[in-house]
């Protein structure tokens, strides 16, 4: 059974174990499946109504950008298993000798670059959900208000919490233009998203107050 398909008690249960997966980053792309879920459950409250007539093509728009994105994100979760199993096991790897540090060494440098893409995609993902929640709080219904909110905050969760999934590997990368050069665009996913995410919340919760 994938990860992505456990029960969520199984979830939470392996989770909370020793097991090197899932971990943070699973988490994190599970999290923001919830909030793009969320602004989804916007679009299904709007969706035939007649007030919102006007805007209905939007809001089929935005529910089919919802339905792949969860579906991305859900099997980002498996993703960010099968990436990091290799570093974990890499960790490992006899040090005794400067032939057995120099192969791990070697080792290391390739799965710490392969552990460091799935996390970073989860975080694009993440901003993708962010604006399509953004949209849905425009435009979807008065009543549901809260769950586009709910939906950017539990994204702008899992977008940082997908960051440091990708910081601590880039931390011990020997190739530091590389490291440098992700750790740059993550930054800036999380300047730029992190402010959406708060704009928008700060909208609905002025709207509800």
């Amino acid at each position: 059974m994938s990860i992505s398909t456990k029960s969520i008690p199984d979830f939470i249960q392996v989770l909370a174990s020793k097991s090197a997966v899932p971990g943070g980053g699973g988490a994190a792309a599970l999290t923001g499946a919830v909030g793009v879920a969320l602004g989804n459950m916007v679009g299904s409250l709007t969706a035939g109504k007649k007030k919102y007539a006007d805007v209905e093509a939007d809001i089929n728009r935005l529910q089919k950008a919802s339905d792949k994105l969860q579906t991305e994100l859900l099997t980002l979760i498996d993703k960010d298993a099968e990436d990091f199993e290799p570093l974990s096991k890499a960790y490992g790897l006899p040090a005794n000798t400067e032939a057995e540090k120099a192969e791990k060494a070697k080792v290391m440098e390739v799965c710490l670059k392969d552990a460091i893409k799935t996390p970073l995609e989860i975080m694009k993902k993440c901003a993708e959900g962010i604006k399509i929640c953004e949209e849905f709080a425009a435009k979807g219904s008065k009543l549901a208000l809260s769950d586009a909110a709910c939906g950017v905050n539990s994204l702008k969760a899992a977008l940082n919490n997908a960051s440091l999934n990708v910081f601590i590997n880039t931390k011990s990368l020997s190739d530091r233009g590389y490291a440098d050069k992700i750790n740059k665009e993550a930054d800036e996913l999380i300047a730029k998203y992190g402010a959406l995410a708060d704009k928008v919340f700060a909208d609905v919760k002025g709207q509800l107050k």
